[in-house]
């Protein structure tokens, strides 16, 4: 077991290194191949050809490509010092750089955000993951039925309705209308945990119905899948109780592809879920990457990316250990 969370930390590392450097190479070298320059985006219209060139020497963007990514892990890991000869600004590790709009560090900006689209995925992951399976379990045992029917149609109006559409609906509906529910805006969990979840209750409904129908679909296939192997008749010619059919040995076989889709749904969500934190207007980092997008501010977008990118390596990492659990033989592999 040892030797498979080594091998997979190895993999994790060399994986972030080449999305790292992919990314680096994009926001950095693309822009100069295409005219724009990132001095001029960091220094705004309203300067002059000193200023800027000042700025590029301050933020290493004279230096060759390799040398300046060089410097952004250099920045990553023990931190990095930005010197222009006459004045010398100094990035704690890790160091993402500063933004070019307000000139602030990008990593205790990703730090603010981050708690805004943490609380949203942890709600959201966990209403559609039992949501959706269950409801895909529930679908599987009672085929060709109203309540399979029903369900599979439910699933798919989640996959069909953008998140943009069933958002605004459901704001309509329960904040403007009826009034069911405040309006939305984050509230520390540690200020108030009630007002938390009042808040972020419609942004986690609206994520988990589009996420629910895809598990939930998922579910009902592999369940029927699995329902008519060899080992689950023999199961219950033993005489075995048909929740211990279901729950020890059809469902635990279920869960693989489950983990899998799970996984990387809950990493790409943690690198901030865009149209969501959009629609509710909550800051979090798809709101932030937004934002930057829309003003060319690349260090936070860079910043983003990386987190995004950190988050669904993670993730995987995660999955693979959790494959090991439910199947030894993936250890093997």
């Amino acid at each position: 077991m040892l030797v498979y969370i080594f091998r997979r930390l190895i993999n994790v590392v060399a994986l972030l290194v080449v999305v790292s450097m992919v990314t680096f190479g994009i926001f950095f070298m693309v822009p100069k191949i295409t005219g724009s320059d990132p001095a001029l985006l960091y220094a705004g219209r309203a300067t002059n050809t000193v200023a800027i060139e000042g700025i590029r020497h301050k933020m290493g963007l004279d230096k060759p490509i390799t040398v300046q990514y060089g410097d952004f892990v250099k920045g990553i890991v023990v931190g990095r010092d930005y010197d222009s000869g006459t004045d010398k600004t100094h990035c704690p590790a890790p160091c993402f750089g500063y933004s070019f709009k307000n000139e602030q560090p990008v990593w205790p900006m990703l730090l603010d955000r981050l708690p805004v689209t943490a609380s949203l995925a942890a709600g959201a992951s966990t209403l559609w993951l039992l949501g959706g399976v269950a409801t895909g379990v529930i679908s599987a045992l009672r085929r060709r039925t109203v309540l399979d029917r029903a369900t599979m149609i439910t699933a798919l109006a989640g996959v069909s309705l953008p998140v943009y559409f069933t958002g605004l609906l459901a704001s309509a509906i329960f904040v403007h209308s009826l009034g069911w529910l405040p309006e939305i805006g984050y509230v520390d969990f540690a200020d108030n945990p009630l007002l938390w979840a009042q808040n972020l209750i419609l942004p986690w409904i609206t994520l988990a119905f589009l996420f629910a129908a895809t598990y939930a679909r998922l579910t009902r296939a592999t369940m029927l899948e699995i329902l008519g192997e060899d080992y689950i008749r023999t199961a219950r010619a033993k005489g075995l109780k048909e929740g211990v059919v279901i729950g020890k040995h059809a469902l635990r076989s279920t869960l693989t592809p489950i983990i899998t889709v799970f996984g990387l749904d809950l990493g790409q969500l943690l690198g901030g879920a865009v149209l969501t934190e959009t629609v509710f207007n909550l800051k979090g980092l798809g709101n932030a990457a937004v934002n930057a997008i829309s003003t060319q501010d690349l260090p936070v977008i860079l910043g983003v990316t990386m987190f995004a990118a950190f988050f669904i390596v993670m993730a995987n990492l995660v999955v693979d250990l959790l494959y090991a659990v439910v199947d030894p033989r993936v250890r093997l592999t």
